[in-house]
């Protein structure tokens, strides 16, 4: 009977598995916003790339 009353206190297996979540959320939100941004980054590092090689800025 002990034992199962230790087993039921026990919390360690609850915290691994809000820490899993979490970090489940986080790259959701980083997915998210990578997806929502996308367009807009690749523009930028267009413009980057072209200046880095001398070309002329597209407009």
């Amino acid at each position: 009977m002990k034992q199962i009353i230790k087993f039921l206190k026990e919390e360690d297996g609850a915290t691994a598995i809000e820490y899993g979540l979490i970090a489940g959320l986080i790259a959701v939100a980083i997915v998210g916003a990578l997806y929502t941004l996308g367009g807009d980054l690749k523009d930028m590092f267009g413009k980057i790339s072209s200046g880095v090689k001398g070309e002329k800025p597209s407009t």
